[in-house]
């Protein structure tokens, strides 16, 4: 697979397939692509497993796109301004991402749904009960809200971050959810009540915008009705 990324604000993701490769993505994440390309949509692993992808912020059925010849063209585009950041699960392992993050992979990837070890870092940590899990042999593509940054932690090195702002870490990282201290912080700190603990070795990607978080200003913003 070759693939290109177009654009700055919203951008896509534009890729050319050999001969009988596939690529999957949620359903309705294509954009646009040449003839030569089959289309397939099925669950993925099974109800069960589309069911949990559902409570991971992705579509219950995945459309997974398979080349005739070779070089056929397909692209997927991101749904919020910001970037796309293309993932080599060969050089990474397997990576836990938070939902919502994941655009599309080749077929070799699997996206699986994992549980916190606590049930209070799913309950109260901001990004849900429920992540997702890339693992496999080949590409994975994530949107990223705003900018990306990418750090490596050193072992036993501590990063705290607003949990919005975590698009994934390394699947070997020690992950926690903490309470912010102090009562003045928590009423008058203008953050959220929680921050995400993450704990080195490993590599972290972040991102600057929390999309979600800037929708509900938004929302604040828009008359309702009396």
């Amino acid at each position: 697979m070759k693939y290109r990324l177009i654009g700055q604000v919203m951008p896509a993701v534009e890729m050319l397939l050999g001969s009988g490769e596939s690529v999957y993505t949620q359903s309705g994440g294509m954009c646009w692509m040449s003839e030569g390309i089959d289309m397939s949509t099925n669950t993925r692993g099974g109800f069960m497993k589309g069911i949990g992808r559902m409570f991971a912020g992705e579509s219950m059925f995945m459309a997974t796109y398979t080349s005739r010849w070779e070089d056929a063209m397909i692209a997927f585009a991101a749904t919020v301004p910001g970037e796309i950041y293309p993932l080599d699960l060969r050089e990474t392992g397997p990576m836990t991402c938070q939902k919502g993050a994941f655009l599309c992979a080749q077929n070799s990837v699997d996206l699986n749904i994992v549980f916190t070890k606590k049930l209070r870092s799913g309950f109260f940590g901001g990004e849900g009960f429920i992540l997702q899990e890339l693992q496999g042999n080949g590409m994975a593509f994530l949107e990223v809200d705003g900018n990306l940054v990418e750090k490596t932690l050193a072992p036993g090195e501590v990063l705290k971050v607003d949990t919005g702002n975590v698009v994934g870490f390394q699947s070997n990282m020690h992950y926690d959810i903490e309470m912010i201290k102090g009562g003045m912080n928590i009423f008058l700190g203008g953050e959220g009540l929680f921050l995400t603990k993450l704990v080195g070795p490993g590599k972290v990607l972040l991102q600057t915008q929390n999309f979600a978080e800037f929708a509900g200003r938004i929302a604040g913003y828009i008359p309702t009705s009396s």
